[in-house]
């Protein structure tokens, strides 16, 4: 029998306009969001910050202030959830997510893994926005995982290509997760236009590149194609991430109203896979996170 499945909702992303898209912003949608998705199933929010300002809520934030504000909204509206919190920034001043870190205490967050070329091409041939490097060098995965360790929050290794997948079985070969830590768990991220496609054959051989008894999930990042391979995850043991940070799109094809009926459908491929839903004591049991 496979093990329980664990579902996070990414509620919200990093730039995503909220007067083009229905994501959340303020700490009252994030938790009325959250709290959808939590009685869905979802046992893990991730947690992206903007700014709260008029105006300027499509741009990402990294003030403690405002992590700390967001993420106690939606732990009183969903009680005994656990909290994952971003940290991908280009460049080498980490100091915002590391005050964050520090701040909230999360129980989880993103270990942006190895660097990728950040890339879009429109069918005209040009490029959807400048071509950008998204940097995440040795030396900036063990600074965050330093504050990690100092703050007892366990690292999801986000891995958008191949390479990065044995990057992080190397990472723990070399002693760079410690055990207090928890489990180690990669976090597929396909669906970006240059990483990994979102591919149910290319899922499939992954697991092989994986440390003996990590923990792994997908975040896949498209439109109704994403379902399918939502349903591979769940059928070959992977964990399951949805929300309105990834799609905007059921597996019928029509828009998602909110977070809450993304996680649904999720927790639909667990079902279908013959699974049930880990509760957030559950989830923090499989992940080797400590109780509250």
């Amino acid at each position: 029998m496979m093990e329980k499945a664990i579902l996070t909702c990414a509620l919200t992303g990093v730039l995503t306009n909220p007067k083009q898209h229905p994501v959340p912003v303020t700490p009252a949608q994030m938790a009325a969001e959250a709290r959808d998705a939590f009685n869905a199933g979802a046992s893990i929010m991730h947690v992206h910050l903007r700014m709260q300002e008029e105006g300027f809520g499509h741009m990402p934030s990294w003030d403690p202030d405002v992590a700390e504000t967001i993420v106690n909204a939606i732990r009183e509206a969903c009680p005994g959830v656990i909290i994952n919190l971003t940290t991908g920034v280009v460049g080498k001043d980490i100091s915002g997510p590391l005050a964050c870190i520090r701040r909230v205490k999360p129980e989880i967050a993103a270990c942006n893994a190895g660097s990728l070329n950040y890339l879009k091409i429109k069918e005209d041939g040009n490029w959807a926005w400048p071509p950008m490097v998204f940097d995440n060098p040795v030396s900036k995965v063990q600074q965050f995982l330093d504050v990690m360790g100092e703050c007892g929050t366990h690292p999801e290794f986000e891995c958008f290509d191949v390479g990065i997948v044995r990057c992080v079985t190397m990472y723990l070969k070399n002693g760079m997760l410690k055990p207090e830590m928890g489990t180690p768990e990669y976090n597929l991220v396909m669906g970006v236009a240059s990483g990994m496609p979102c591919d149910a054959e290319l899922l499939q051989l992954l697991p092989q590149w994986m440390a003996p008894g990590s923990v792994w999930q997908t975040t896949l990042i498209g439109r109704a194609e994403i379902w399918p391979v939502h349903q591979k995850t769940a059928e070959l043991g992977g964990m399951l991430r949805t929300g309105l940070e990834d799609t905007f799109y059921l597996p019928d094809g029509s828009r998602a109203s909110g977070n809450g009926v993304l996680i649904d459908s999720l927790a639909a491929c667990a079902r279908h896979a013959g699974r049930t839903i880990a509760s957030p004591d559950e989830a923090r049991t499989l992940l080797g996170l400590a109780k509250p």
